[in-house]
């Protein structure tokens, strides 16, 4: 019988550990980055206008200015938190039945 020796327990415990770190203090920088912002926010504040103002019968009024009204008294919601501005853009988009710009697979 051949005994095949691995790294010594400490050498690979102190690796373990050094891994943790560095996964934790990346994990931290990313969230400090974004602050609790996905980097693909414009995103996700464009689809939820585009979907607020498909779901909105009166689209004349929201091609007039409604959709800027909507985002200012916070009606957008989460979503328009992200980026405002992309929010009353894919409002504007959908109170003028253009297709989303983020719809389907490929962009």
């Amino acid at each position: 019988m051949e005994r095949h020796e691995g790294p010594p327990r400490g050498k690979f415990f102190a690796v373990l550990a050094a891994a943790v770190v560095l996964a934790t203090a990346a994990a931290g920088a990313v969230i400090a980055r974004y602050d609790e912002r996905p980097p693909w926010g414009r995103d996700i504040a464009y689809e939820g206008g585009y979907l607020q103002a498909v779901r909105i019968v009166k689209w004349r009024a929201l091609r007039a200015g409604e959709c800027a009204d909507m985002e200012r008294q916070g009606m957008g919601g989460d979503r328009a938190v992200h980026d405002p501005a992309a929010w009353v853009e894919g409002c504007l988009d959908g109170a003028a039945g253009r297709p989303s710009r983020n719809q389907g697979f490929v962009r």
